[in-house]
């Protein structure tokens, strides 16, 4: 089975609601040909079946299936519609960068989180098979209905289905390809987050996740090119910048706060990855 392609879009920006709607086509009746639109079209299909093309490759999109044409593309009926067919469009855009990226084999390699620069990439599948998603049609309902609100009212209630959406699209994909390995990745990166000022080891994280510690090293390893211990190395130093920036407290405090024991240690650890010592980063965000 050929994995279905996705739109990577960087954020932020965040895109951007533009409108909403809902098309009703006969049997004979066909989507218009369009192209260079300069916006996202999510078409979501509830009835029938929607034959349509898109700069040289087409689907036929049956219900509970969604296609999202692209703002530089090219798309067309490739045959009337055979039956009635009603599908949802919403449209959107996004003035950051995008791109088509080929769907990995496995699952994609989590970037690590950093505080002070964290641009999440939104994988949206080009063409999906969410189905009824839950929520999802209540949220196409509204956002037709907000069309005819004052505009004041309806702007960030429109903005926020979109995330929704959207959200719903990214997470149906991942939930269909999440292995047992990358749950407990992701199982141990939460633990990790939430526990990372406490003295943690391999045995201890084994101890709670019931796993050999070996093969959580691994799942790891294949999702964040990190063992857990490194992970949890750069997580306290990440959160100490944090510290550093927005408190008063000292370098012996922050390195306790943070899971360092020793001062001198957090500090030389510190200067090793930033490449300056704490209260030199410090200063330099001080007027």
């Amino acid at each position: 089975m050929v994995s279905e392609p996705f739109v990577a879009l960087q954020a932020p920006p965040l895109p951007y609601y533009l409108g909403a709607g809902i098309s009703h086509y006969r049997a004979g009746e066909q989507h218009p040909n369009r192209k260079n639109l300069g916006l996202f079209d999510l078409l979501w299909v509830v009835e029938g079946e929607l034959y349509i093309g898109e700069n040289g490759k087409e689907w036929t999109l049956a219900e509970g299936q969604t296609l999202l044409l692209l703002p530089d593309g090219e798309h067309y009926a490739v045959k009337p519609c055979e039956r009635d067919t009603v599908f949802y469009w919403v449209h959107f855009e996004t003035s950051g960068k995008w791109e088509m990226q080929q769907a990995p084999a496995g699952n994609p390699r989590q970037p690590f989180e950093q505080p002070f620069s964290n641009p999440y990439e939104i994988r949206l599948p080009h063409r999906a098979e969410p189905g009824h998603a839950e929520g999802a049609m209540e949220r196409l309902k509204e956002l037709v209905r907000l069309r005819e609100a004052n505009r004041s009212v309806a702007f960030w209630k429109e903005q926020k289905l979109l995330f929704e959406l959207l959200r719903l699209l990214e997470e149906s994909v991942h939930n269909s390809r999440i292995t047992p390995a990358v749950r407990l990745a992701d199982e141990t990166e939460a633990y990790l987050k939430q526990n990372y000022p406490s003295e943690l080891t391999n045995g201890k994280l084994a101890e709670a996740l019931h796993f050999h510690p070996n093969y959580i090293v691994r799942c790891m390893k294949e999702r964040f090119g990190r063992t857990p211990m490194e992970y949890l190395h750069e997580y306290r130093l990440e959160q100490a910048k944090l510290l550093l920036v927005t408190t008063e407290w000292s370098v012996a405090q922050i390195a306790e706060r943070v899971g360092f024991r020793h001062t001198p240690y957090f500090s030389s650890c510190f200067k090793r990855q930033v490449g300056m010592p704490p209260l030199r980063y410090r200063r330099q965000f001080r007027s």
